[in-house]
């Protein structure tokens, strides 16, 4: 009798869960579309990695100008800050349309496609129900900041972090599906050279090699194997990074960031840099709400308040633009999962005092990006087949709120111009 409740409760769900598939699907179509449009309309002379990259064709380290306010001038001469590794993947590009490239995002699509793919694989090794893997996909490709800084891929920020989420999902399909660890570290190294943070991976990869039956903690011979594997490239992408920093700046832990160049017309990170610099505690209330409590908002403006003048650029919480990653709590603790969640606060700590908490954005918190990987990875063992359902159901929801961003900003642009 049990059974044959438990199954004519069931029955109605999958066919809902069948309708929402639809559903999402369609939501997708003009969230591909926004895609296209961003890839066709992307214009040159906006990312400056395509200055960078230009800079190492000609064997130097400085820029003949700068492309965004996230440049430094030092010794009059005029620097892209971030690490070198996604001007390196530009270079053919740029060797052969110059300086003035402008198929950034169309690289970043690629990176996203095969991430999405190295995904499928990643969910399907953990055991991950088909159905469950379906929506885990969706809501990673259009209901996170993934699909933000994609679209968003010609520009010299995003297009860093689209490359860096590729390398460090490269690393984690490398470790979980047991290939080499070498690639793996490799992989962690190239995203390092992205994104500084993603060093904080290793503690992470090093625990998905282990086998169940082995220590945490050991100086065995297979221990100090692996770590040597994953650690080794990290390493050697470390003294790259400290040897560049030298070359550019004359100090190896010079970012250059306090040469930054901060244009007036740049007036809220102007303001910020110029009375609290690039950390202080002073971000940290600003940061915490925009993270955890901020909600969808359109800005009004007018004596009666009904004219809408655009979306607050400071972003959306990360509950409130992808709810579905609360199913999160039902994640097993094991080993893996505390170490990833430890290893996720430690790049995202940082975040909280520091001068943008991702500006400007709309729908999203980008800088969740740099640890999406591992809350991923702890969805795909928290959504099982009973929990499927209310994933999807908010799966949808997060994927309509991204379309109606994507339709509003081009609404109140289109009324602006």
């Amino acid at each position: 009798m049990s059974q044959l409740i438990s199954d004519m409760e069931t029955e109605p769900s999958y066919k809902r869960l069948q309708v929402l598939l639809w559903i999402a699907c369609l939501i997708a179509i003009p969230l591909l579309a926004g895609l296209l449009y961003s890839m066709v309309g992307e214009v040159g002379q906006k990312n400056s990695y395509a200055l960078l990259a230009d800079s190492f064709l000609n064997g130097r380290l400085d820029s003949t100008t700068c492309y965004d306010s996230d440049c430094a001038i030092f010794q009059g001469r005029t620097f892209v800050m971030f690490p070198p590794v996604p001007a390196i993947i530009a270079m053919p590009f740029v060797a052969i349309f110059g300086p003035g490239f402008h198929g950034f995002v169309a690289i970043s699509i690629v990176a996203g496609m095969i991430s999405l793919a190295l995904w499928w694989r990643i969910f399907r090794t953990l055991g991950t129900d088909s159905s469950a893997a379906i929506w885990l996909l969706l809501a990673l490709a259009f209901a996170t900041p993934l699909y933000y800084v994609t679209r968003r891929g010609g520009g010299v920020w995003f297009f860093a972090q689209a490359i860096a989420f590729l390398f460090v999902t490269l690393a984690i399909h490398e470790v979980v599906r047991g290939g080499s660890l070498v690639l793996a570290g490799a992989c962690i190294a190239l995203a390092f050279l992205s994104r500084q943070m993603s060093i904080f991976y290793l503690p992470f990869l090093f625990v998905l090699a282990l086998r169940p039956e082995e220590r945490l903690i050991s100086f065995s011979r297979d221990h100090i194997h692996r770590a040597l594997k994953l650690g080794l490239p990290v390493a050697v992408a470390v003294v790259i990074y400290l040897v560049y920093n030298y070359a550019r700046f004359g100090a190896p832990l010079e970012t250059g960031y306090r040469y930054m160049m901060v244009p007036e017309q740049l007036g809220l990170i102007n303001y910020r840099l110029a009375q609290h610099g690039l950390f202080s505690r002073e971000y940290l209330f600003f940061n915490v709400v925009y993270f955890f409590l901020q909600g969808f908002h359109v800005n009004f403006t007018g004596d009666t308040m009904l004219t809408p003048t655009g979306l607050d650029p400071a972003g959306t919480s990360l509950f409130a633009a992808s709810p579905f990653v609360l199913l999160a709590f039902f994640v097993p603790l094991r080993r893996t999962v505390v170490i990833g969640i430890a290893c996720a606060l430690v790049i995202a700590a940082p975040t909280f005092l520091y001068h943008s908490n991702g500006f400007s954005q709309y729908n999203v918190q980008r800088y969740v990006l740099d640890w999406l990987p591992i809350l991923f990875f702890m969805l795909a063992l928290a959504v099982r087949r009973r929990e499927t359902p209310a994933f999807g159901v908010l799966t949808v929801y997060a994927m309509g709120l991204n379309l109606a961003t994507m339709g509003l900003l081009a609404i109140l642009q289109k009324g602006s111009s």
